[in-house]
């Protein structure tokens, strides 16, 4: 009768089984790092495609769109003129800062696209400063670091 049986001790299963672990959360951490940086660069682009988005529905539905961004609340808003529902309302990020700079943060598009304000307002990310300007006339912006 031969008594060798093919198969792994417990300790080579615990070996195996903690080396596994350790990969495991060295990559989750660094993963986790990674979408915090893609979650700040992704926030600039969402509220620039919003604004293009309430601009083009002002002029396409011949509304007044409302914009107001409550930095204290962490949250913005667009909606069809003051008391009607919201057309997109969307969280600001914990570790994004938005102050006013020129321009106050409630500011509205006219049925033409025209925005009723122009200046700029400054949005913080990790320590980076972007500063969006809105432009005398049709309403364009841009965004620009400083």
């Amino acid at each position: 009768m031969n008594n060798t049986e093919d198969g792994f001790t417990l300790l080579e299963s615990l070996f195996v089984l903690s080396v596994f672990l350790i990969i495991a959360s060295v990559s989750a951490i660094l993963l986790k790092a990674q979408f915090v940086s893609l979650e700040k660069q992704q926030f600039i682009s969402q509220l620039k495609a919003d604004l293009l988005y309430g601009q083009q529905y002002a002029m396409s539905h011949q509304i007044l769109i409302t914009v107001h961004i409550l930095p204290e609340e962490n949250y913005y808003y667009l909606r069809e003129g003051h008391n009607k529902g919201f057309l997109i309302e969307r969280d600001i990020p914990e570790a994004i800062t938005i102050r006013e700079g020129t321009m106050k943060l409630f500011f509205q598009y006219h049925p033409n696209g025209n925005i009723n304000r122009f200046g700029s307002f400054i949005i913080i990310v990790d320590k980076v400063r972007y500063r969006m300007t809105f432009l005398i006339g049709k309403g364009r912006f841009y965004v620009a670091k400083e």
